[in-house]
C-alpha cells in the first residue's frame, strides 16, 4: 500500500448526526467525538454548574420576588448550554470531513465518559436534594389556609442539623418522617419543643401557660385564628361547628409536638403522638409551583410560607 493510500485509510470523517446525538445524550460528549477536549470539558461543567446550583440559590438564598425569575433563568441557561453543545457538535463535525481519529477515540471510552458524566449529574442532584433543598408536593388540605392542596414547596434541608444557624423553633413548618409509616413524609407546624407543656381548649392552643392565639374571626364554615410565637405569626382554621375539645400533653425529651393548620381536617400529634427531633428532615420555605381544579395558581408562585 502506498503512503497516500495509507493516509487515506486513516481518514475518518466526523458524522454530524453522531456528534449531535452524543451531545444530546451528554453535553460535551459530541465535542469529545470531534476531538475538542477543552470545549467538551467546559460545556459539561457549564451544564452541571448552572443547573444544580441555580435551583439551590433560587430556593434558599434569594428574596421571594426573585425566586421564580431566577429559577426560570437557571433552567433556560441550562437548556441553552445543552442546545449550544448540540449545535456546536453538529457544526464542527460537518466541517471535519478530513479528520484523523485519535488513538483514544474508541467506543469503550465514550461509554465510560457517558456513564461517568451521568453519574456526576445524578450525584450532584442527589447531594442537593439530601443536604440542601428538596421539592415536596402537598396532596391534602391539612395545612390550609397557608398551604393549599396542589402546592409544590421548596424545603430547606439544612434545617435541624449539627451546627445549623437556625435551630428548630415554634411555628416552623416542618417536614418529617411519618411515625406510623416511615416511607412517608408529613408536613405540619411545630408547636411544642422538648419539655413543653401543650394544651388545647376549644380553638386555643397554649404552650407553657402562654396562649398562642392573638386574634379570631368567623368566616362561613370556618373560624380563622392568628397564632404567634415570638416574632413569628401564622393563620390556622377550625371548623365552625360549635364543638369544643380539650387536649393536654407534655412533650418528651428529644421529641416535638406538631399540628396541622387545618385543625379539624388532618392527622397530627393529637392522633399519632409526638415526633422524634431526629425525624425532622426539612423546613418548608416557599411555594415554587401550585395548581388546582382551576389550573395554575399564578399568584402563589414564589409565595414565602409563614
Amino acid at each position: 500500500m502506498t503512503q497516500n493510500a495509507t493516509a487515506m485509510a486513516d481518514i475518518d470523517p466526523r458524522n454530524p448526526w453522531i456528534a449531535a446525538l452524543f451531545s444530546f445524550a451528554l453535553p460535551g460528549l459530541g465535542q469529545f467525538y470531534n476531538g475538542d477536549l477543552n470545549k467538551a470539558l467546559w460545556l459539561f461543567l457549564g451544564f452541571l454548574l448552572i443547573g444544580v446550583p441555580g435551583v439551590t440559590i433560587a430556593a434558599l438564598y434569594v428574596p421571594a420576588l426573585l425566586m421564580l425569575p431566577l429559577a426560570l433563568v437557571s433552567a433556560l441557561a441550562t437548556l441553552g448550554v445543552w442546545g449550544v453543545a448540540i449545535a456546536d457538535a453538529w457544526r464542527v463535525a460537518a466541517r471535519r470531513q478530513v479528520y484523523t481519529r485519535r488513538e483514544w477515540q474508541v467506543s469503550g471510552l465514550y461509554a465510560v465518559l457517558f456513564l461517568a458524566g451521568t453519574l456526576a449529574l445524578v450525584l450532584a442532584a442527589d447531594t442537593m436534594r439530601q443536604q440542601m433543598v428538596q421539592t415536596f408536593r402537598i396532596p391534602t388540605a391539612a395545612m390550609e389556609p397557608g398551604i393549599l392542596r396542589g402546592d409544590m414547596v421548596f424545603a430547606d434541608k439544612r434545617y435541624n442539623c449539627p451546627g445549623c444557624a437556625a435551630p428548630v423553633a415554634r411555628g416552623d413548618i416542618g417536614i418529617f418522617v411519618y411515625p406510623n409509616d416511615r416511607a412517608q413524609y408529613y408536613i405540619k407546624r411545630v408547636i411544642g419543643l422538648p419539655g413543653d407543656q401543650v394544651s388545647i381548649t376549644s380553638h386555643g392552643v397554649t404552650v407553657n401557660g402562654r396562649p398562642l392565639s392573638r386574634a379570631e374571626a368567623v368566616d362561613g364554615d370556618h373560624i380563622f385564628v392568628t397564632e404567634q410565637a415570638g416574632q413569628h405569626s401564622w393563620r390556622v382554621q377550625w371548623a365552625n361547628t360549635g364543638e369544643t375539645g380539650e387536649f393536654a400533653l407534655k412533650v418528651p425529651p428529644g421529641q416535638i409536638f406538631v399540628l396541622g393548620d387545618n385543625r379539624d381536617a388532618n392527622t397530627d400529634s393529637r392522633q399519632f403522638g409526638t415526633v422524634p427531633l431526629a425525624d425532622l428532615v426539612g423546613k418548608a420555605r416557599q411555594v415554587w409551583f401550585s395548581s388546582g381544579g382551576g389550573g395554575v395558581r399564578w399568584s402563589r408562585l414564589g409565595k414565602v410560607l409563614e
